[in-house]
């Protein structure tokens, strides 16, 4: 089965000092009915505004991976980790038995877009931990590299307490990548820029920024390029 949730569809969170789009419910949105896909528990789609950003805060038992699409966000944590991360860069904190963190925008001028991700753990009381890598273009055009993994005897990619596979493609108009999707798992798939064509068992769909897809299905998910002007960039998560 696959559902497409629209970009619309997602609850917008508007403050001062940032905007977010929520896929699942999360903060001041609350619909028991769209809790959670598997193991992932969250997914929001973040703008800080300048010199702005969330202040120190507490986390357990969570693994929270987050992507930078533009601008640059700052990443300080109560491990030691202080660090810069510009649009590419992915981060996973495994939360563990407890961590402090804060994430800001340090540009007086230029607003930083990231996504974030939440994520069960395997299980309790892991170390907690975090690390960063920035995403290069060459390894992510028209292929399926991973960016984190936590599944056995997966492929490289920045470590999770999770069983899951996380992609960060880029797919030029026209090329297409299939994932042949495991039994019993499950696939979310988010448009963040460009067109995609998706196909799987259930038909054919067409994707537009910000639509998402959720697919339980044990199928080739074929998937296909289709912008008029640039490419498309999506984030596909392999998820028990």
């Amino acid at each position: 089965m696959i559902k497409v949730v629209t970009s619309a569809e997602r609850h917008t969170s508007e403050k001062e000092w940032i905007h977010s789009e929520f896929s699942f419910s999360f903060a001041d949105y609350d619909d028991p009915s769209n809790s959670h896909f598997g193991c992932l528990l969250a997914h929001n789609d973040n703008r800080l505004s300048p010199l702005q950003g969330f202040k120190k805060h507490p986390h357990h038992d969570l693994e929270i991976v987050s992507y930078v699409l533009s601008g640059t966000l700052q990443h300080n944590d109560s491990l030691g980790n202080t660090k810069r991360l510009p649009a590419g860069s992915v981060q996973v904190m495994s939360a563990g038995t407890g961590i402090d963190h804060s994430e800001t925008n340090p540009s007086e001028d230029e607003p930083v877009r990231f996504m974030q991700m939440w994520f069960l753990p395997s299980g309790p009381g892991h170390r907690p931990s975090w690390t960063s890598r920035v995403l290069s273009r060459e390894e992510r055009l028209n292929k399926l590299t991973p960016a984190v993994t936590g599944r056995e005897g997966g492929q490289e990619g920045l470590p999770i307490h999770s069983d899951i596979a996380l992609y960060i493609p880029i797919l030029e108009t026209g090329k297409e990548i299939v994932f042949d999707q495991q039994e019993e798992r499950r696939t979310y798939l988010f448009l963040i820029s460009g067109h995609l064509e998706i196909g799987c068992n259930d038909g054919t769909f067409q994707l537009e920024p910000g639509d998402a897809a959720r697919i339980r299905n044990n199928c080739d998910l074929h998937i296909k390029g289709t912008s008029s002007d640039g490419d498309a960039e999506f984030v596909l998560v392999d998820i028990p």
